[in-house]
């Protein structure tokens, strides 16, 4: 189905903010016929959790400007032209010798900006503007193979709760919005990307360990069994992002990367968090991730692992 344009502009209110909405009646998805609009009344009905995932975090932008059967774009850098209450942090790539002013949301109102500029996926860093070369979010990646059954995932997921409960850390399930699990740490911003990669590496390692049929941690793709769960390690280094909580994933079936608790995950099908039914969910439970920020976890517990074991991360 061709993206519809059809429809005058309309304007939303968030927090005090009007963003004006352009195409509302372009159909981003068409398997469901879901529109512009509804990808706002979303992002609205979540506001709060999506803005706790994202707030001062540099965050790539995911757009689909033709709706998911046209061309994606990764876009950093905020265009000129943006509203003058929209915030934006500036990173740099000394690779490539540039910078980018990526946006950085600390209200409603951005998100909304956002999806009027035609994004679906939002993809945050681990580091906040304070300081963006020092994470404050640890991020544990159950990364399925592609026939890594499901059940898989869950059996690791559990294994994984093991080690973080035994280390005395709380970690933040989530589902991916595809068939994989994210668990997020907050911790202290202490450490660089390096150490925090492998800090995850010596944790990765620790649940292979435990259990070495199902995960598995090899580097090189080709090397992996396809039936493994990947415990992706590398999602930590820097300028690497994944999806947000409540990122709507750019897939026909419109999932969400939704907040979980850990004692849903035996009976979780990732299939049922979607646009349509997480606003509910959202309505019904709250953010599942409101108490995130409450505590920030030490890695020195990882870092003596990762230092006993002789544990080096490859280059990002």
């Amino acid at each position: 189905m061709a993206a519809s344009s059809k429809g005058p502009a309309v304007v939303v209110e968030a927090g005090g903010y009007e963003v004006r909405v352009s195409n509302p009646d372009r159909v981003y998805f068409p398997v469901l016929g879901l529109t512009k609009l509804d990808l706002v009344h979303y992002y609205l009905a979540v506001g709060d959790g999506i803005v706790r995932a994202l707030r001062e975090r540099p965050c790539m932008l995911h757009r689909f400007p033709a709706g998911l059967a046209g061309e994606k774009v990764h876009q950093k850098r905020v265009p000129h032209g943006a509203p003058p209450w929209l915030e934006t942090v500036r990173v740099s790539f000394p690779r490539y010798k540039r910078h980018a002013d990526e946006l950085c949301v600390t209200k409603t109102a951005d998100v909304l900006w956002a999806v009027q500029m035609s994004t679906v996926e939002f993809h945050p860093w681990n580091s906040r503007r304070a300081d963006t070369e020092k994470p404050d979010e640890w991020r544990i990646d159950l990364d399925p193979m592609p026939d890594c059954p499901f059940d898989r995932v869950r059996r690791v997921a559990a294994v994984a709760h093991e080690v973080l409960d035994e280390l005395g850390i709380t970690g933040y399930p989530k589902t991916s919005g595809g068939r994989g699990l994210h668990v997020y740490v907050r911790i202290a911003p202490r450490w660089g990307f390096t150490d925090v990669r492998r800090a995850a590496l010596a944790f990765a390692r620790e649940v292979e360990r435990r259990a070495p049929d199902d995960v598995t941690t090899t580097w090189w793709r080709r090397d992996r069994d396809p039936a493994a769960l990947f415990v992706d390690y590398n999602q930590n280094a820097r300028d690497h992002t994944i999806a947000s909580a409540y990122s709507v994933r750019g897939v026909p079936e419109a999932t969400v990367s939704a907040p979980v608790d850990w004692a849903e995950i035996p009976d979780l099908d990732p299939r049922d968090f979607t646009v349509r039914t997480v606003p509910e969910r959202f309505a019904t439970r709250g953010d599942l991730h409101a108490d995130i920020d409450d505590t920030a976890f030490s890695l020195d517990t990882l870092l003596e692992w990762a230092e006993r074991d002789g544990l080096d991360v490859p280059e990002a």
